[in-house]
């Protein structure tokens, strides 16, 4: 036995990195996006001294707990992840040229991804786990950066890191430490970890 059929894995995300992890281990799942003011939570969180790991698991939580309720008897998987350099947060950025002042800011230096995942089943958070993958991008040049910026385009802004680490954004890095997966927003070691020893997949 690969996967049990019950119960039905659903995963609260709308992110077409997840949906490829999830995809590329086998797994049957339906994905289901959470509409959650991230940008609200993040402020009044921050305000109270929560830290990033914090709100990375408070964000997956409320991701998983909101589709469980349209999802009885499946397990929910939210997930959330905070880009966090020199104790400044960075969220995805809305332009390509917001994309390049982010980059710039992260040139140079290490940053870590807090990495969230929340499994939740009708009313009861079953599981958590937090990953925190460590890169330190390269000081690469602004010439660099542009035509970097040039060939990607769009999808930079699709990344809270304005990189893509399974596409060209591999460029940008002279160090990565951590699970490439969680890298790209889903611990999946983890997770199938999880999986297994709830009988969900076979041992």
């Amino acid at each position: 036995m690969l996967q049990a059929s019950t119960p039905r894995l659903v995963l609260a995300s709308a992110s077409e990195s997840r949906r490829g992890l999830l995809a590329a281990a086998g797994l049957c799942f339906t994905a289901r996006a959470a509409a959650i003011d991230e940008a609200e939570v993040k402020r009044a969180a921050k305000s109270e001294g929560a830290t990033a790991e914090d709100v990375a698991i408070l964000l997956a939580a409320m991701k998983a707990e909101r589709v469980a309720r349209h999802e009885p008897g499946a397990l929910v998987i939210g997930a959330d992840q905070i880009l966090v350099c020199e104790e400044h947060w960075f969220d995805k950025p809305a332009t390509i040229e917001a994309a390049r002042t982010q980059l710039r800011a992260l040139r140079g230096k290490p940053h870590v991804l807090a990495t969230a995942i929340v499994c939740q089943r009708d009313a009861r958070r079953v599981w958590q786990h937090i990953a925190r993958p460590r890169l330190t991008m390269r000081a690469m040049s602004d010439a660099f950066l542009d035509d970097y910026l040039a060939a990607e385009g769009d999808a930079v802004t699709s990344s809270v890191g304005a990189y893509r680490l399974e596409g060209l954004g591999i460029h940008l890095f002279d160090r990565i430490e951590g699970e490439h997966a969680a890298i790209l927003g889903l611990p999946m070691l983890a997770l199938l970890g999880f999986l297994r020893q709830h009988g969900i997949l076979g041992a």
